[in-house]
């Protein structure tokens, strides 16, 4: 199952949550309810952000090419960054 980054409106507050990709979260009270978190006193219906976020696991050998990047292999991208 795939892992999405949410943020609470009310607090800031970003959370890790595993979920299948056809659901989405939008209350806090769902994503307390998810992490088996306490709510505190945020309000429950207060909505929350599911962040367009990167970083899925690709596995190498599904690749054209199998190389992994220098950063992936601890050598850093030339050039200020890859966009990984």
């Amino acid at each position: 199952m795939p892992t999405y980054d949410y943020r609470c409106s009310e607090t800031g507050e970003c959370f890790e949550v595993r979920h299948g990709m056809s659901e989405k979260l939008s209350t806090w009270a769902e994503l307390c309810n998810r992490l088996s978190i306490d709510p505190g006193t945020v309000p429950l219906d207060s909505p929350v952000e599911r962040l367009a976020t990167g970083g899925q696991v690709v596995k190498a050998g599904s690749l054209k090419n199998p190389d992994l990047p220098p950063c992936a292999t601890g050598g850093g991208c030339g050039g200020g960054g890859c966009g990984l």
